[in-house]
């Protein structure tokens, strides 16, 4: 599959259960950031370009979110989700009526995307309600219900039976839901940059975490300190691409948060959209050195609903643009 010639398209999903994940109006996290996306994605015609292919994103199948949850988790979250109340972790993700449904077809347009990548029929995916990085195999966290990213390297890895994967996660917050389980796989490279876990949460994502076992090595983390911007991502390109071409990958992964940049309510980094989107550029770049363009994008978090749709609708533009 590494060699083979690509048709030049990308894959985003859309869909109104798919644009339906979040937890009320009020609520950091709501569904305002997908229909914001989409209608900018339509005012700049990217939709319908030539080389741009929208996808309804369908659930899941459950067999494969059991890839990486466990069965209890999943039958609490439906359980929860019929309900319509409650917490699905320690306080921070609500029970909202209908969530099981949006979560598994976020999921499911994850997968989906994957598989026509892997497949030949696409080169790149978009996937802006994908990146829910904080979930664990047995209980939501942070915002996110279930792990799509962790699900698509599961069944990279037991479905599609690829060798190595790389996932790299620029979002504010460390994605412990997708590190620590894979800490020890010495197939999956991971590199994940954010704000110190020491000042945002979940607190996690050390320096010195760098795999276990046979997978040391595998993994990076860069923490920066507050208010840090676009000078401190430049500092680390060179490190980034040293990574992922030590990583050998035949598939990237990218959580392209939009928490980091300046003005977003709930972190305290200070990226650009300019400085935002160069380091998705240059990662955009290193697929095409390195895999054959394979690469999956996922939007993550991101609070301020203006600016975060801003940039995941830049990264559509560049890698609609510069398809190669």
């Amino acid at each position: 599959m590494r060699n083979k010639k690509l048709n030049c398209k990308t894959i985003i999903p859309v869909g109104k259960d798919y644009f339906n994940y979040g937890f009320g109006q009020d609520h950091p996290f709501n569904s305002k950031r997908y229909e914001y996306a989409y209608q900018k994605l339509q005012n700049r015609n990217i939709h319908n370009r030539d080389n741009v292919t929208l996808i309804e994103s369908k659930p899941v199948n459950l067999d494969i979110l059991k890839l990486f949850h466990t069965e209890n988790h999943i039958n609490f979250v439906k359980a929860m989700s019929e309900k319509g109340s409650g917490y699905l972790d320690k306080g921070d993700t609500p029970a909202t009526q209908g969530i099981f449904t949006s979560s598994i077809t976020v999921v499911g347009g994850v997968i989906s995307t994957i598989d026509k990548i892997w497949k030949g029929e696409a080169n790149h995916g978009m996937c802006f309600a994908g990146g829910l990085h904080h979930a664990n195999s047995n209980m939501s966290s942070g915002f996110c219900v279930f792990n799509d990213a962790s699900v698509g390297i599961k069944y990279l890895l037991d479905i599609l039976k690829v060798n190595r994967i790389l996932y790299i996660d620029i979002d504010a917050h460390h994605g412990d839901g997708v590190f620590y389980p894979y800490e020890s796989n010495p197939d999956v490279w991971i590199l994940d940059i954010h704000q110190d876990g020491k000042t945002l949460f979940p607190g996690t994502g050390h320096n010195w975490e760098t795999g276990k076992q046979d997978a040391e090595g595998t993994k990076l983390n860069i923490s920066l300190d507050p208010n840090s911007g676009d000078n401190e991502l430049k500092k680390n390109i060179n490190v980034i691409s040293d990574f992922s071409r030590k990583a050998k990958p035949e598939i990237i992964l990218l959580q392209a948060g939009g928490d980091g940049l300046e003005k977003d309510p709930l972190t305290n980094l200070n990226y650009s959209l300019e400085g935002h989107l160069n380091i998705c550029t240059i990662i955009h770049g290193l697929a095409h050195e390195l895999c054959g363009g394979k690469l999956v994008v996922l939007g993550g978090g991101g609070y301020h609903v203006d600016q975060t749709t801003d940039a995941w609708v830049n990264i559509a533009d560049m890698l609609s643009k510069n398809n190669k």
